[in-house]
């Protein structure tokens, strides 16, 4: 791949320079600042049918706006302009090539401008994909042999042996193993460990993990060390019994999460140390990794941000609070408030989590606009999406008078749009569509039974794991599970 795009794009750069390119980019696909986002807001629609919908293409040669297709092919045709800009995710398109290019000055230009939105909107800026230095590019080119994944090749597959009852632990290492951007995270060496042994670290241990998958071998791994540290350090998930695997699931990103959080605070003690030793003054923030501006891999992945609303009855006054997720749990068993009826796919479950809910007079708050206790509504609404969404269906049902399994089929689809449970449905701009690649299933009751997962292994590909037994499976399968 060219590092300046295709000759098209060079010649445009010639004759308009980079400066149209960042202006676009930082108002209509960055959007650096408030100005910027309400210039989106007013004028970032399709010029020939009025939508602002995902994937809005701008013209870089005149001001004109498309949507994906017709639209913005059918103008650049016309006018013989050749390079548009993609404004979901800034990348650029060649009518000419009839393909997406690459330039490394404009994605330094748009690096910039991310940075720029993310400082204004006071959040971690988002995953960025790993682009390799010139010491890594040297690497590369001098160790040209490597391992070309083929379809229909079982790399990057590998059973896990059964250490006793330890089946929660094997289908969430291999659903996490085959999270795309995490592979390519770990897969590209990105950890710089600051522990004085990595034995002790468990992203030291993932990243192990992930290249035991990879390396060709087909023989069963045993996850010993993994549940080790993870029992270490979550220590209530520490013993021989069989646990849940939703808890180990948060559990392990908590400590991931930690570990990366203290690898890069120590790294830049240790930076700080040297600048202080060289005459250089230097500060830093402890607050700079909470939420909102932590940009360790896990919160860049599966970090997402849930909105709360409170009505207040009286007055209407709206409190609005927000909280950081990893998942989302959905309740599966009738309840008085939503009339007694149970959900029967993935998009009842939301709209029964995202409906809004009257808490009585029995849960009244003060009002800070009354100044008194009054009684309100509460309505979820998911502010911002991570890359990854974990949806948990709460199939274990503890009560005072019974502790019991929800069986009940949950039908989900393999696409899935989530704009209808956006805070802010009109003004939302991005792809919140996501596509299914992993499912982890339980069969049992809820004192005894076992954990599988199905995974997508390549396009189309699908494998069923259970333990140390690989096996193919078809869509059909995954979707008639009981997730």
């Amino acid at each position: 791949m060219s590092e300046t795009g295709c000759r098209h794009y060079q010649s445009y750069v010639k004759e308009h320079s980079y400066d149209t390119f960042r202006v676009i980019d930082a108002y209509f696909a960055a959007c650096v600042n408030r100005d910027a986002r309400e210039k989106k807001s007013i004028h970032c629609n399709c010029f020939e049918c009025g939508s602002y919908g995902i994937q809005l293409y701008a013209c870089l040669h005149c001001i004109y706006f498309g949507c994906r297709g017709a639209h913005i092919t059918s103008h650049l045709r016309a006018k013989k302009h050749n390079v548009a800009l993609e404004l979901s995710h800034g990348t650029l398109y060649c009518y000419a090539c009839r393909d997406f290019i690459y330039d490394a000055r404009s994605r330094e230009y748009a690096l910039i401008n991310r940075k720029l939105e993310a400082k204004d909107l006071q959040k971690s800026l988002g995953w960025q994909p790993w682009i390799p230095t010139a010491k890594e590019t040297n690497l590369l080119l001098a160790n040209a042999r490597r391992r070309l994944v083929r379809p229909n090749q079982t790399i990057g597959l590998r059973g896990l042996l059964n250490l006793g009852a330890t089946c929660f632990m094997n289908c969430i290492v291999q659903a996490l193993v085959h999270t795309p951007l995490l592979s390519d995270y770990f897969m590209s060496d990105r950890h710089d460990c600051g522990s004085k042994s990595s034995h002790k670290c468990l992203v030291c241990e993932v990243s192990r993990l992930f290249q035991e998958f990879y390396s060709g071998s087909r023989s069963p791994l045993s996850l010993h060390r993994l549940l080790h540290l993870i029992w270490n350090h979550a220590k209530h998930l520490a013993g021989y019994e069989q646990q849940d695997a939703h808890e180990f699931f948060i559990a392990t990103l908590d400590v991931l999460h930690r570990h990366c959080v203290k690898a890069k605070t120590e790294h830049e003690s240790k930076s700080n140390s040297s600048n202080s030793g060289s005459g250089t003054n230097s500060s830093s923030s402890s607050s700079s990794h909470c939420y909102g501006q932590c940009n360790c891999i896990i919160d860049q992945i599966f970090t997402g941000m849930l909105q709360s609303d409170v009505v207040c009855q009286a007055c209407k006054g709206v409190s609005t609070t927000f909280d950081p997720f990893w998942d989302i749990s959905l309740d599966l068993g009738e309840t008085t408030t939503h009339g007694g009826v149970t959900p029967k796919t993935l998009i009842d479950c939301l709209e029964r989590y995202t409906r809004a809910e009257h808490l009585g007079s029995a849960a009244k708050i003060k009002c800070s606009t009354c100044k008194s206790y009054q009684e309100s509504t509460k309505q979820f609404s998911l502010r911002t999406l991570p890359s990854v969404v974990s949806f948990h269906l709460k199939r274990f049902e503890h009560s005072a008078l019974i502790d019991r399994k929800i069986s009940s089929f949950i039908q989900f689809p393999v696409e899935f749009d989530m704009t209808p449970f956006m805070s802010e449905k009109k003004n939302a701009y991005g792809d919140f569509r996501f596509s299914l690649y992993a499912v982890v299933n339980h069969v049992g009751t809820i004192d005894t039974g076992h954990y599988t997962a199905y995974v997508r292994h390549q396009k189309d590909t699908w494998v069923k794991c259970d333990d140390h037994v690989i096996t193919m499976a078809s869509l059909k399968q995954v979707l008639d599970s009981e997730g």
